[in-house]
């Protein structure tokens, strides 16, 4: 039986979890050059897709990851926008962040939000991890 629209008629937002843009802030020393790549999260925000919320309880849309950023504050706001959060309506992960969470992301079976492994610019994307694209193979018998 299909779910009635009561309950996903509130998700209105697209949650990312993604790299963070990694900008110079003062110039490099003699010899040396910085990255200034723009990441997947910060295309998306300029796009439009961020949302902050204001007090008491603000919250965010967007999750930066950076390489130091522990898994445990991954899956956390993972567990937030796929668990707790009933406005998102989908959630975009970079693939590679993905693999670092990959039992929380293979486990989500529920159809809101709904979740798109997205590749990034440094790390191309690979059908074989998509979790995704493994359930579908699985139900047409490859």
């Amino acid at each position: 039986m299909a779910a009635s629209t009561s309950a996903y008629k509130d998700r209105e937002f697209i949650a990312v979890i993604g790299d963070e843009v990694r900008l110079p802030v003062i110039p490099p020393p003699p010899g040396h050059t910085y990255s200034s790549t723009q990441e997947s999260i910060t295309g998306l925000l300029l796009a439009g897709i961020g949302h902050v919320t204001g007090p008491p309880a603000p919250s965010k849309t967007f999750f930066p990851v950076k390489a130091e950023t522990e898994t445990l504050a991954i899956e956390e706001a993972f567990d937030n926008f796929v668990r707790h959060r009933k406005d998102i309506a989908i959630v975009l992960i970079n693939q590679h962040i993905a693999d670092r969470i990959r039992h929380r992301v293979d486990s989500h079976t529920e159809a809101f939000p709904a979740l798109l492994e997205i590749p990034s610019k440094d790390h191309p994307y690979d059908p074989s991890k998509d979790s995704v694209l493994r359930r579908v193979r699985k139900i047409f018998g490859e």
